[in-house]
């Protein structure tokens, strides 16, 4: 007997209804960014590992899947280096490309590559899976759509302001309650530097980063564990666990970073966004400052965001920052960036658990026309010509099977007209419309039919 297929895990398989959900998640951040003015590029599934390794900080690299050489992937291996089994030195040697972790990298990799082609700023968004080995579990898959938004070359933190407006639009479309959490990097190096442990910006960042998660006593033991002192995690303490007004937590927190000039030009930058996204009408969602909000991916050195959902359980549903010099790894240094990244599939998840798709976003016939017969048929053809022309989605059942058996086909689709044309029907030059949803039904012209649905 063969074996049953199955799928990796940490992936999905997506019929036809979860497709119109995707869809309508993918086209309404499309629309929203082509509002903004941003332009839409495509890159590789598969990247060089030269381009991919050392991007995403030693936790990401790991993440990263890895695609064998072509061919006898073991032609540069010794016995003695298999013998060893070393993982990570074994790969280097077997293999040269992987499949894309997220879509900023191969978004710097293209401006680098493609630079003398581009009007700076240049504002682009691509929507497009990416891949990582991760641990899947609820909320985290290992094949997962992003939708991102980026500007290079544009050092103004009015692209901030705009993406969080961008940010806000989209979830306002939807219908989903968020809060918008953002912080700045310099800050938390100001942090770093006042509490005397400059070096330890990143294992500090990458510690509080999970506060939400492990919470307050896990996050000091893993300071403890990272080599800081008690008296640096003590002064520690009072800065993780800020809480007021937007307003109120940057007064306190320039109060504390006096000393240190990056820290202050951080809270300048805060205080510019915040200070236009609070004008009334601006956004509808709350922003919030979360001095906890660290990101861990490395190159990240200006304002950070993230957002939640405020009525499903859920992890980041949107992140992003300023990177100031992405694109010096790629050779071309000095040139600034800024984005945000939709997370998709977790976006497709609160929906669903929200049941706040729209009827016609699922729905994908409109109008099935029920099949008499040949005559019966050849009569329907231009009708449907005609319905299709003018936009409906519009469908003819292939066989002359029994009514039932049509109209169930139809309820399983979900399919809310029904076009019906016997005898009486082409006599008239008319046709017999059915709402499947009350039951009543009319025999009308066709103009009056396309009307009658689109309305």
């Amino acid at each position: 007997m063969a074996q049953k297929p199955s799928i990796p895990k940490g992936t999905r398989d997506f019929g036809p209804i979860e497709m119109a959900k995707r869809n309508y998640i993918f086209n309404t951040i499309r629309e929203v960014y082509a509002l903004y003015g941003f332009q839409q590029i495509e890159t590789p599934a598969m990247e060089t590992l030269q381009t991919l390794m050392g991007k995403y900080g030693e936790e990401g690299d790991k993440l990263l899947f890895k695609v064998l050489n072509s061919g006898d992937c073991l032609a540069k291996v010794s016995d003695e280096e298999l013998q060893e089994r070393n993982t990570l030195h074994l790969a280097s040697k077997m293999c040269e490309k992987g499949l894309r972790y997220d879509l900023t990298v191969p978004f710097a990799r293209y401006v680098v590559m493609h630079r003398e082609e581009l009007q700076l700023p240049f504002k682009r968004y691509q929507i497009q899976p990416v891949w990582r080995a991760d641990r899947p579990q609820k909320g985290r898959y290992r094949e997962f759509y992003q939708c991102d938004a980026d500007v290079v070359g544009s050092d103004s933190l009015l692209n901030e302001v705009e993406l969080m407006q961008i940010v806000d639009t989209v979830f306002s479309r939807f219908g989903i309650r968020v809060q918008i959490k953002i912080n700045n990097r310099k800050i938390l190096s100001g942090i770093a530097e006042v509490i005397g442990a400059a070096d330890k910006i990143v294992d500090i960042t990458v510690a509080i980063d999970k506060l939400d998660k492990i919470g307050i006593d896990n996050v000091n033991a893993e300071l403890r564990e990272n080599g800081l002192t008690e008296e640096q995690i003590e002064k520690l303490q009072p800065i993780i666990m800020l809480n007021g007004t937007n307003d109120e937590k940057l007064q306190t927190i320039a109060q504390v970073l006096a000393s240190s000039e990056t820290g202050l030009k951080g809270v300048e930058e805060l205080r510019f966004i915040l200070g236009v996204l609070s004008t009334p009408g601006t956004l509808k969602n709350e922003i919030q400052l979360d001095l906890t909000l660290a990101r861990g991916l490395n190159y990240y050195t200006g304002a950070i965001f993230e957002v939640k959902a405020l009525d499903v359980q859920i992890g980041s549903i949107t992140g992003g920052g300023r990177y100031d010099n992405l694109t010096g790894i790629f050779g071309m240094p000095g040139l600034s960036g800024v984005g945000i990244s939709f997370g998709a599939d977790r976006i497709y998840d609160v929906l669903n658990q929200l049941d706040l798709y729209p009827q016609d976003s699922v729905t994908t016939t409109q109008l099935l026309f029920i099949n008499f017969g040949e005559k019966e048929t050849a009569y329907c053809m231009p009708i449907i010509r005609q319905v299709r022309d003018n936009g409906i989605r519009a469908e003819i059942y292939p066989d002359a099977a029994k009514m039932k058996k049509q109209m169930s086909y139809a309820n399983a689709k979900q399919i809310p007209f029904v076009a019906l044309a016997g005898e009486n029907e082409i006599q008239a030059g008319q046709i017999t419309l059915k709402n499947m949803e009350t039951g009543e039904q009319q025999m009308i012209t066709t103009n009056e039919l396309i009307q009658t649905i689109k309305s």
